[in-house]
């Protein structure tokens, strides 16, 4: 039996004007604590604030430059050869971009890094593969980094700061070295709760040969073994231009979300809502309301517009693979919106 876990805001706690903003924040905060007790390290910490001084400069990291290099030329020359490719094979890339998107999206990102719903046996196994094939870093690595991007979001230990700049927060974070307070907060995370879940763990030790085989060997050889498509097609296109786009999408909610867009839910932060990245992302562009409630399984309001992963996860939560999906009230929101939006919201 799957359940759906969401809790009201009663009124008492809305009553008078004096300090409002400041008694909200605490029931809000209270609030996901309650819903979601077993999880707190991606709420946001006010209290960090950077070190004043010189930045750190700048170390390249010349092998990821080379091979992201290499990676976006492939895909390039796949686009001239998407026209005379076999229909099967733009079907089998486009059937992959999304399976390796729920790696990602329901995966990674709602289940292991915010920890937004419950997910069995198979359903895990699932998403373990499908997030092996979209080789954006083993689960433990990217919910770590995740982690610490929603609590010291916009600091230096955000690892993709968008107050850096587009290029930065969409790919060149991974082309230099972490920032010292990257690491220094990223080590001081509670990552108890992924060190204990053996199949996170499996993926993490054998990770490089597990993305060899799912991302590049097998997506290769499915089309030029099984509908006798060319080499060039299969590796340009099925292999290398599905993963850039992928990629490309994944990075987008780093960048654009954070840059451009409305801000409905808190005006106070970077993030934003943008509905190009949620079509790409497949449902993460919603990224204002997702800053401002973390523990959403849906991450967003609206649940299945331009949301292809709630979508997914309420499937599976029908076929009984996915309970306990944590869903904030509507008075939450609209309490929010009244307070920190910025006036953008249709109800405002």
């Amino acid at each position: 039996m799957t359940t759906t876990t969401t809790t009201t805001i009663t009124k008492p706690l809305f009553a008078g004007p004096k300090n409002e903003g400041e008694r909200l924040e605490k029931v809000l905060q209270q609030w996901g604590e309650d819903i979601r007790p077993e999880m707190k390290e991606d709420i946001y910490d006010p209290s960090y604030q950077d070190e004043e001084g010189p930045p750190p400069k700048l170390e390249y990291v010349w092998r990821n430059i080379i091979l992201m290099v290499l990676l976006h030329l492939g895909a390039l020359y796949g686009i001239t050869l998407v026209p005379s490719c076999k229909v099967y094979t733009w079907l089998f890339a486009c059937v992959s971009y999304v399976f390796t998107g729920m790696g990602i999206t329901a995966g990674a990102h709602r289940l292991w890094s915010h920890r937004t719903y419950k997910a069995r046996l198979p359903l895990r196994l699932f998403l373990i593969i499908a997030n092996t094939m979209a080789f954006q870093n083993d689960v433990y690595e990217w919910a770590r980094d995740h982690r610490a991007h929603h609590k010291f979001t916009e600091t230096h230990a955000d690892p993709h700061d968008s107050r850096r700049g587009f290029f930065f927060s969409h790919v060149g974070w991974l082309l230099v070295r972490k920032h010292p307070a990257v690491k220094e907060k990223g080590r001081k995370l509670d990552m108890s709760d992924l060190k204990a879940e053996k199949l996170v763990m499996f993926q993490r030790r054998y990770y490089k040969p597990g993305i060899l085989l799912m991302c590049f060997i097998l997506p290769t050889l499915v089309p030029w073994y099984c509908w006798g498509e060319t080499f060039p097609h299969s590796l340009c296109v099925a292999t290398l231009l599905r993963y850039a786009l992928a990629l490309n999408a994944t990075w987008m909610v780093n960048s654009a979300a954070h840059l451009y867009g409305y801000r409905p839910y808190d005006k106070n932060i970077r993030a934003r809502e943008n509905m190009l990245t949620s079509m790409g992302a497949l449902g993460e562009g919603f990224h204002n309301y997702h800053h401002a409630f973390p523990y959403d399984y849906s991450a967003s309001e609206y649940r299945w517009h331009i949301n292809f992963t709630t979508f997914f996860i309420d499937c599976m939560a029908a076929l009984g693979l996915a309970y306990d999906r944590k869903r904030v009230s509507k008075a939450a929101v609209l309490a929010r919106i009244k307070r920190t939006g910025d006036g953008s919201h249709k109800s405002g």
